[in-house]
């Protein structure tokens, strides 16, 4: 009898190993955005094509009484915090399985780290009432409002410095200054399936 448990133990482990790394293998699949690399923009603008939409995904709250657990930051590459909405977050490196919308803030193909003079960091979340809506309430913020990105034991500075929508149809025009570094977020507009919204911040610190 024992003998058949641990048989029938073994099959099973042997099986959801299996189910795990195909997971995960098709996630790191998914596309993330990438930057058009055809393009040459101007002293202005950039152009991110093939977008994910980052759509207002479907309410999925979490139950009353929940245990919550302690974070544990080292493991990301980076970590954007937001003090007037509350929100810190930690994100992955592009070449990450787990730098994944459906997961994760999202840092975008193409994007420079915060250390990158006259670089930009782009960072794309859902919006919306799930788990996963990291950046369900970027529409709280305005121009001025600070920014903060974490990134190699060096917390860096960034004031928001433009607001502004597009039209959803996986093309996101950058707005921003080349003559600065600068940091982007993008996710769906609130209350609006047909746009997102992008805040454009510039670091001063």
């Amino acid at each position: 009898m024992l003998g058949s448990f641990l048989i029938f133990f073994g099959v099973i482990s042997l099986f959801w190993n299996y189910y795990l790394g195909l997971r995960d293998e098709v996630y790191s699949d998914m596309k993330i955005a990438m930057m058009d690399s055809s393009y040459e923009p101007s002293n202005i603008n950039d152009v991110i094509t093939g977008a994910p939409t980052a759509d207002n995904v479907a309410t999925d709250n979490t139950e009353a009484g929940s245990t919550y657990y302690e974070i544990d930051y080292s493991k990301y590459l980076g970590v954007l915090e937001i003090p007037k909405i509350g929100l810190k977050r930690g994100f992955y490196d592009v070449t990450s399985r787990y730098n994944d919308i459906q997961y994760n803030v999202t840092m975008v193909q193409g994007s420079t780290t915060p250390d990158v003079v006259n670089g930009n960091l782009i960072l794309m979340a859902h919006s919306g009432d799930a788990y996963i809506s990291y950046f369900a309430y970027l529409w709280r913020l305005n121009i001025g409002d600070m920014v903060y990105v974490t990134y190699h034991g060096v917390k860096y500075s960034y004031q928001i410095t433009n607001i502004y929508q597009v039209e959803k149809n996986g093309v996101v025009l950058i707005q921003r200054n080349y003559d600065k570094t600068s940091l982007t977020m993008i996710t769906c507009t609130k209350d609006d399936d047909s746009s997102q919204t992008i805040y454009i911040s510039e670091q001063v610190g």
